[in-house]
């Protein structure tokens, strides 16, 4: 997620992604990352039927420059 073209970017897992964008444009959680640069748009994402694959790519993305991961 970002808050807005070549803004921050947030990468995170969920199980329910229409639900977790929600939370994120309501910024139930006032003091995350989220809430705090306000990325509420979604601009990627993958779906894994196993969540321990799933945190495995999400870790494999973090640890990605900034310039490749716009890319």
């Amino acid at each position: 997620m970002t808050n807005k073209p070549q803004g921050v970017l947030y990468i995170g897992v969920t199980d329910n992604l229409m639900e977790r964008i929600k939370e994120h444009k309501l910024k139930v959680y006032p003091n995350s990352f989220t809430a705090k640069y306000n990325c509420d748009k979604l601009v990627y994402f993958e779906e894994w039927e196993n969540g321990l694959e799933a945190v495995k790519r999400e870790k494999q993305f973090k640890k990605w420059k900034r310039d490749w991961k716009i890319k």
